[in-house]
């Protein structure tokens, strides 16, 4: 059990700030009259003790107290670009920001969280004890700003009023982070005291990129104080590593979840979109999938695009499950975005209209930005995140892996921006879970109630990707979520199950698995590579819109419900105008019985080492795996749909 304000405050032991008296003697010392009278605005004393202290821990020259204006929003811009954290490309509006080589994903292996003594966390997290990173953060993060300017910043986490959003300060010396926090996330200056007050909780986030210099980055650290919902990142500067209102404030709404709102609010690493329907009618989909699966594709193929990263959830008073997106912009890889599977993002990112900032992509001589898989011949020479770049460069991309575009979603196409400000939130009627499974699960597949639903989420595997430096192999991905929970993973299997089948979630979401990632190969296809394609997601999507709904039917099967051929086949006519053979119908929905078995014995294994993991996952397994084994002595180790008709 996580228990609040427990233990040595570091940022408050470092600083040495102990009274809002010496706080205001401090503002007095080291703001100009002009940010001193911004930050009078600021009531809230513990938020203001906070800002007190990151100033006499890191000892900037200069604080920028960041009010959200067009005019504090240009300045940011501004000095990103003077002092080179980004650099104009030919579009007006577009820049380009280069993290060091080693500093391309999230640093797995020097990513913390700060423990107390007994304290447990999840299997898949590391944690460090409490006096040890303390001494490590004074080392380190003591006058680090030296000579730099401090900026803070206010925001909400979803819109603000909405239930579950959760306000948050970021403090960082880099333009490019603040830069980047405007596109992603609200400015609440104005509302932040009102906010903390709602909420009665606030985040707290401290980074600095120090002297920015490859030898540095072995000292990088990225910490993660749950007890006192602080977090602390230094000598790094991708976004994921330092833009802590992200995963690192995640982590802190997941603990808030868990903790303190336990069976009434979950804190998921979800997209949220809408698709429409017969009469005009919104469906809302909440969907979880690992980074590098598809989750920013999947969710703006919707009609009404919210968010691709993030949500924040709860159970609202009339019964329905609501969610509201942290963010207002994307983060989002960009390998393989091009103009037939993401249209609407390519507009933003080949076209002027938007701001965006591009990192680790190539840029080539006329300042035009290029990445694998942009659907366009490479070019000649170029600019990338090694530097000089032509085709027969070797062994590195066109751009890395990990590359990423940031802009708010305003400006996509499908987004719906006044949706996405309703503090009321959006009644999710749909929950998806997606990995990366080449030879196992079919496309879709419908849980059979919200318990096997919960299980679906828990068992979500996924290849390593670029997106998680010092990561590889396959890895567990429970609810796509896993690298972001520090709670013991049983605590949170726990939580699942206590929200979706709580009795006051009168009106339940259904639950659905999807899979894009079957391969040719794997169901004995003649072909290789991939048996579906990108664009077919709007098929997956729009058929489990109809299912919600009643429109089709549905095979039952001992994993779920599966859809009818006819139905896919009348939709992939009407959604993308592509023929779809019975044939490629039933390779991805055959049930390979051994691989299906082999899975859930993988996951009874893996989740039978986690203390105290709850007997209804495993009530489930043995459940699926009794109704896999019985089909299999009635009709073989490989059971195509038609079989159950």
């Amino acid at each position: 059990m996580l228990e609040f304000k427990h233990g040595v405050d570091i940022l408050s032991a470092i600083g040495g700030i102990t009274t809002i008296g010496d706080a205001n003697r401090l503002f007095e010392q080291r703001l100009d009259q002009k940010h001193r009278g911004r930050l009078r605005a600021i009531a809230n004393e513990e938020a203001l003790l906070k800002i007190a202290n990151a100033i006499a821990m890191c000892d900037p020259d200069r604080v920028f107290i960041h009010t959200g204006s067009d005019e504090d929003c240009a300045a940011v811009r501004r000095m990103s670009l003077e002092v080179g954290e980004e650099r104009p490309l030919a579009i007006p509006g577009h820049t380009i920001h280069f993290d060091l080589p080693e500093d391309q994903g999230r640093m797995v292996d020097q990513t913390f969280y700060i423990s107390n003594p007994e304290e447990q966390v999840s299997s898949l997290a590391k944690k460090e004890a409490r006096e040890r990173s303390h001494a490590y953060i004074d080392e380190h993060m003591r006058g680090i700003m030296r000579g730099k300017t401090m900026y803070v910043g206010f925001y909400s986490r979803g819109p603000v009023g909405a239930k579950a959003s959760i306000p948050a300060i970021e403090i960082s010396s880099s333009n490019y982070v603040m830069h980047s926090a405007e596109l992603l996330y609200r400015n609440c200056f104005t509302d932040f005291d009102a906010e903390v007050i709602r909420r009665g909780e606030f985040f707290t986030n401290v980074h600095s990129e120090g002297t920015n210099r490859s030898e540095d980055v072995p000292k990088a650290r990225i910490y993660m104080d749950r007890s006192w919902q602080t977090t602390f990142s230094f000598f790094c500067t991708y976004a994921g590593n330092t833009l802590l209102m992200k995963k690192g404030n995640h982590r802190f709404a997941s603990d808030s979840a868990m903790y303190k709102y336990n069976g009434m609010e979950l804190s998921e690493h979800m997209f949220i979109t809408g698709m429409t329907g017969q009469g005009g009618r919104k469906t809302y989909f909440a969907g979880a999938a690992p980074s590098g699966c598809g989750k920013t594709t999947t969710a703006m193929v919707g009609s009404d695009f919210i968010g691709d990263d993030l949500a924040q959830m709860w159970i609202e008073a009339d019964g329905t499950l609501r969610a509201v997106s942290p963010e207002v912009g994307i983060f989002g890889i960009i390998e393989d975005v091009n103009q037939e599977g993401d249209p609407y993002l390519m507009q933003c990112l080949r076209h002027p209209g938007a701001e965006v900032i591009f990192s680790n992509v190539l840029v080539d001589p006329q300042g035009k930005p290029r990445w694998t898989g942009d659907g366009e011949p490479p070019p000649a020479q170029g600019v990338n995140f090694q530097g000089a770049w032509t085709p027969a460069t070797a062994g590195v991309p066109m751009s890395h892996p990990n590359s990423r575009c940031t802009l708010k979603a305003a400006v996509v196409g499908n987004h719906n921006e006044q949706v996405n400000a309703d503090p009321r939130g959006i009644v999710i009627e749909v929950i998806t879970y997606s990995g990366r499974d080449s030879n196992t699960m079919p496309p879709i597949w419908v849980a059979k109630n919200m318990d096997a639903g919960v299980v679906i989420g828990a068992s979500i595997v996924s290849k390593a990707t670029a997106t998680e430096i010092g990561a590889s192999g396959v890895n567990r991905q429970p609810w796509a979520n896993a690298p972001f929970v520090a709670s013991p993973l049983a605590e949170y299997l726990d939580a699942q199950f206590n929200f979706y089948s709580n009795p006051k979630m009168t009106k339940k979401p259904i639950m659905a698995g999807l899979n894009y990632f079957l391969t040719h190969e794997a169901r004995s296809g003649s072909g290789k590579g991939l048996l579906g394609e990108k664009r077919d997601v709007h098929v997956w999507l729009g058929w489990l819109e109809q299912f919600t709904h009643g429109d089709v039917q549905a095979i039952e099967t001992p994993i779920g419900m599966i859809p009818k051929y006819e139905d896919l086949n009348k939709l992939f006519v009407h959604k993308i105008n592509k023929e779809y053979p019975e044939s490629l119908y039933t390779m991805q929905f055959s049930l390979y019985i051994d691989n299906i078995i082999a899975r859930i014995d993988l996951q009874e294994a893996a989740w039978g080492k986690e203390p105290g993991a709850s007997a209804r996952l495993f009530a489930i397994y043995k459940e699926q795996k009794a109704g896999l084994l019985a089909l299999k002595a009635a009709k073989g180790g490989i059971v195509t749909p038609q079989d159950f008709v």
